[in-house]
């Protein structure tokens, strides 16, 4: 047998182990319809919305409204891990699920005081354009470009994950597609995937927001009526199944509901706080509030979209507790040896409403849901990857004559890139849902958050210190992920296994430790070194002034204005005017920031 056989003999016996123990696995007509409908609708909103040039493929023309995007950001955020990993892990591990609902929601309050107004005054199309103008180096913005890319690979194994499994409810086991060479999970991953792909390909950000607004409406739906009708068809709940879940917890037993039975208090602490930095760091979020005409929507569009994720996370804890409850009664007791498999609790929300006798098109349309969610928040980690390679590595490094042509192609081929690498590692994820987007949280809390954060709110940090900060937190994100083994990197998974490692510095929550190493680090290299140019402070200055901008202006091009306007005045001309008024503030042309190492 050859090695590629090989190989694909030993992901098809591996992935057997990610079939759910009581879901029903076959081809069910109304459910299919509904999601061959879903999908069939995206698509045409993505053709509908097709983009040709790149302030539509990248911040959709900065044309969205408060309300819309705050949909975007729920349904871009409220991915699989949100609609069926929360549950998930409240169902397996009790307590310390609920670090995922506290790290998930309290992110928003730090985004919307510190980060969303300011970040939309900067004012470029993707997260690596911060970071390469802020600390004047092309250098960061190709690390924060290929540290975006990864996140947005990490972070879609987890949606791929979530597809494969809640496809297999609704179509069945179409494995015979592919003449048995690829298991049920694996032919139904690859399906979603191929449309997912296809659809980001064609529409850019522009059609992808158009998109999210619909998924939020269907997921929210779906996971609010499902919770509803189980809890009704179950007995648990009447009309406010968010406060009734209550009276069942006394009965799923301590490992639901006693303090740390699932984690420790320490793992639940570094848990939440790299989900909370991790957010305030993660590119498809922040992309969000450049999507917008200036900073007063961002800041109502992250309201907004707190409040409709408040909505989902609310509810999450009770499907958990009706879901564990169901199982426990007609599968197997969901703690103990089996117990509920990682494969089970990632379809718990799908799961429970078939257990509870509910219609098999509303248990269809509860799955949808979770396709949707998983369809979304891989649109806006594609759309935030793609646009780090084609925007920030081969626009502005390699062919800064590139015509918007040239980078809407290459756009679209990092999609298909993304894409098609992301499908080959979810073949095999080998962690659960929520897990594999906590790592890419982790990536995001130590490496890129403190960029974002010192960028913005302290004019003296430089590129050296950026630089610094950065590559320790490669290094620091790395060093627990192969101790743990993640993703096969060391000793065909068993990593290094090095104890206290494992126990202070996990890699779901590595950024406790990290994340403050970074800054540090960041801090004391700017000191030490060079304060940046007079222009760059000014930059800083210019996120955090009262003056309004125009819609398409940027801080940069802003302070290029100001400048020209002071020097004319101090040569003993007039200053630079606008409509007969001295400029202030408002657009400019595009600015040519210098750049030192380049």
């Amino acid at each position: 047998m050859s090695d590629a056989a090989l190989l694909a003999s030993d992901l098809l016996l591996q992935s057997e182990g990610l079939l759910p123990e009581g879901l029903d696995i076959s081809f069910k007509i109304l459910p299919a319809i509904i999601v061959i409908a879903m999908m069939a609708l995206f698509l045409a909103v993505g053709f509908v919305f097709k983009v040709a040039d790149t302030d539509d493929m990248w911040v959709a023309g900065r044309s969205i409204g408060n309300i819309e995007n705050g949909m975007a950001i729920g349904a871009n955020w409220m991915s699989a891990a949100s609609y069926l990993g929360m549950a998930a892990l409240i169902a397996t591990t009790g307590v310390y699920g609920l670090a995922f609902v506290v790290g998930w929601t309290t992110n928003y309050f730090i985004l919307l005081i510190f980060m969303a107004a300011q970040m939309r005054r900067f004012g470029k199309y993707t997260a690596p354009d911060f970071v390469g103008d802020r600390f004047n180096s092309d250098t960061a913005r190709a690390i924060a470009a290929v540290t975006t890319f990864l996140i947005g690979f990490v972070y879609a194994i987890g949606q791929a994950r979530g597809m494969g499994l809640v496809g297999m409810y609704m179509l069945g086991d179409l494995s015979g597609l592919t003449g048995g060479t690829l298991s049920a999970y694996q032919t139904m991953m690859v399906l979603f995937m191929v449309v997912t792909v296809g659809y980001l390909a064609l529409s850019g950000m522009l059609g992808a927001t158009k998109n999210m607004a619909l998924q939020y409406i269907i997921l929210i739906s779906a996971f609010l009526i499902g919770l509803l009708a189980t809890g009704w068809a179950a007995g648990y709940s009447t009309v406010l199944p968010q406060l009734e879940y209550g009276q069942l917890i006394s009965d799923l037993g301590n490992e639901f509901s006693a303090p740390f039975e699932g984690g420790s208090y320490y793992l639940w602490i570094a848990t939440a706080f790299s989900l909370i930095f991790g957010t305030c760091g993660l590119p498809h979020v922040l992309v969000r509030f450049y999507t917008v005409e200036n900073e007063r929507v961002a800041r109502w569009s992250c309201t907004w979209g707190l409040f409709f994720i408040c909505l989902l996370y609310l509810s999450a804890p009770a499907f958990a507790a009706f879901g564990t409850a169901l199982y426990t009664e007609n599968v197997t007791p969901t703690y103990g040896d089996p117990g509920m498999s990682s494969a089970a609790g990632d379809v718990i929300v799908v799961l429970a409403s078939q257990l509870a006798g509910l219609p098999t098109w509303l248990v269809g349309f509860v799955a949808a849901g979770g396709i949707a969610a998983a369809v979304a928040t891989t649109a806006g980690l594609f759309i935030a990857g793609s646009s780090a390679i084609s925007h920030d590595i081969y626009a502005n490094i390699i062919n800064e004559d590139a015509t918007q042509r040239q980078q809407v192609l290459v756009g679209r081929l990092s999609i298909i890139a993304l894409g098609t690498i992301t499908t080959l590692a979810a073949l095999d994820p080998g962690q659960p849902i929520a897990a594999l987007v906590g790592f890419a949280f982790s990536l995001a809390a130590i490496v890129l958050f403190p960029m974002f954060f010192i960028g913005l709110w302290w004019e003296n940090a430089n590129r050296q210190g950026a630089l610094a900060g950065m590559t320790l937190g490669l290094v620091l994100w790395f060093i627990p992920m192969i101790n743990e083994g993640n993703f096969n990197l060391v000793n065909g998974g068993e990593g290094l296994g090095i104890e206290l490692l494992s126990t202070w510095m996990p890699a779901i929550g590595s950024a406790l430790i990290a994340m403050p190493l970074v800054i540090v680090t960041m801090v004391f290299v700017s000191i030490i070194t060079d304060e940046p140019p007079e222009k760059t402070k000014m930059m800083v200055r210019q996120c955090h002034s009262p003056d309004p901008m125009a819609r398409d202006a940027t801080a940069a091009e802003v302070v290029e204005r100001k400048l020209d306007a002071r020097d004319a005045a101090t040569d003993g001309g007039e200053p630079a005017t606008d409509g007969g008024e001295p400029v202030t503030d408002g657009g400019g042309p595009p600015v040519d920031n210098h750049r030192e190492d380049t």
